[in-house]
């Protein structure tokens, strides 16, 4: 049983792959069209062909290697400065910009020379290129929000966990009772595991995070309004100050460093709890931010994707997953021990999450990625703008197929990367717990 479940969370996911790619084509495809551009082919996947049909002037397919997808667009590098599109020069690096310049024409027909990609309006490229990580941005926005407010997110909550039995200090980093230390105000004042604080010195709380900020302001008499076994009762407590665990702006607990706030001293209970739209929204910006400072700081992970591919180091919970792995956490999620709903939610949250990391990647400025096309365009813009303002010669489109070179350079270094991800995937995977 457990073969299969792993099985049909790997489909499950590759099937949520397959979608997300071929979304993101789509977004390429449908603004090409709006625009004029002849688009011969829209493929998801690389390798051989499995499957296409044509429709209209469009190729429609998918490939044996579920790794990627494409569309060709006529026309996407403009023709050299003598007008030529062959290869002029034994240059190498001359050769990779004229390959590409001549790809980019290869299946050019009589009537194309007006839906040639290059000769539209920098914003047009723009919005072509943009449209791709863009449709990954919607769709895992629909699913994060869709999955914080219907089923909701694992978080703290306003029951009770653990009555601590005495004061003990954040610096401690012990839970024993000392000789004659004083028992804790939750204790002194009845609570128990189990317990659901509706309300502090009389006002509602919902949340931890609301429970939390009142407890810590508060130091001296207090009343809490528990819901007990059906019933509620009120608690009278009386806060002490005390050292505490201090935290961020997010809830997240900073190592090593301490605050003096009011105590009170428990644990409170984690459970799953849906979420409104406004914390839906807060958490998803912080998944946004996150993803951000995770996707500059992939050069630091290197050493520590090394070490646990090839020196049996440590696989760090937070270290850069690649398809492999992605597949093969999400083959682990339908063997969790949570609840087939839970189950549900997770394998989303890890499409979504896959969808998010596309449009952050895609959005660098680097060819081949679309970003780079994106700044190609904007360069272009600028220019052009330059020269009308000082009244100067227009120059014409920005040649971008110049930056080949710096192009395989880049997708030579993507390839090392993904190759390292993936050896350590497969010899040393990041697991769920």
């Amino acid at each position: 049983m457990t073969t299969l479940m792993t099985v049909l969370g790997i489909v499950v996911f590759v099937v949520g792959l397959l979608f997300s790619i071929a979304w993101h084509e789509l977004g390429h495809l449908s603004t090409a069209k709006l625009f004029g551009i002849r688009v011969p082919q829209y493929m998801v996947g690389f390798g051989p062909t499995l499957f296409s049909r044509r429709k209209g002037d469009t190729e429609y397919g998918i490939k044996a290697i579920p790794l990627g997808g494409y569309i060709r667009m006529i026309g996407m590098f403009p023709p050299g400065a003598d007008g030529k599109i062959a290869a002029r020069s034994t240059s190498p690096w001359r050769g990779m910009i004229e390959d590409a310049r001549s790809a980019a024409f290869e299946e050019l027909q009589p009537g194309d020379e007006s839906r040639l990609f290059y000769t539209r309006k920098p914003w047009k490229r723009v919005i072509v290129m943009f449209a791709g990580p863009f449709m990954n941005l919607v769709l895992a926005v629909v699913i994060f929000l869709g999955v914080m407010m219907s089923f909701g997110i694992n978080t703290q909550t306003t029951q009770v966990s653990t009555v601590s039995d005495c004061v003990v200090k954040a610096t401690d980093k012990t839970d024993k009772c000392s000789p004659g230390a004083k028992d804790s105000p939750a204790k002194a004042a009845g609570l128990q595991p189990r317990d659901k604080i509706v309300a502090f010195n009389g006002h509602k709380v919902d949340d931890w995070s609301t429970l939390q900020k009142d407890i810590r302001r508060t130091t001296g008499p207090a009343t809490l309004t528990v819901e007990r076994d059906g019933t509620r009762k009120t608690l009278h407590a009386n806060l002490i100050s005390n050292q505490v665990q201090k935290y961020d702006g997010k809830g997240t607990p900073l190592k090593g460093e301490y605050v003096t706030a009011g105590f009170l001293g428990f644990t409170p209970a984690t459970g799953v709890v849906p979420q409104s739209f406004g914390q839906s929204v807060d958490r998803m910006g912080d998944m946004v931010q996150s993803g951000v400072e995770s996707l500059i700081a992939l050069p630091s992970k290197i050493p520590d994707l090394w070490n646990a591919a090839f020196d049996g180091g440590e696989r760090k919970a937070d270290s850069p997953m690649g398809v492999v792995g992605a597949a093969r956490v999400g083959g682990e999620v339908f063997n969790l021990d949570i609840p087939p709903s839970q189950q549900i939610a997770t394998m989303l949250f890890l499409v979504a999450g896959f969808n998010l990391s596309l449009f952050l990647f895609n959005m660098l400025p680097l060819l081949p990625l679309d970003g780079g096309h994106i700044a190609g365009a904007l360069w272009e813009s600028v220019r052009r703008a330059f020269a009308k303002v000082f009244r100067r010669p227009d120059p014409g489109p920005f040649d971008v197929a110049k930056l080949m070179p710096v192009a395989y350079v880049v997708a030579g270094i993507f390839i090392c990367f993904t190759l390292l991800v993936l050896i350590a995937d497969v010899v040393n995977p990041v697991r769920l717990t």
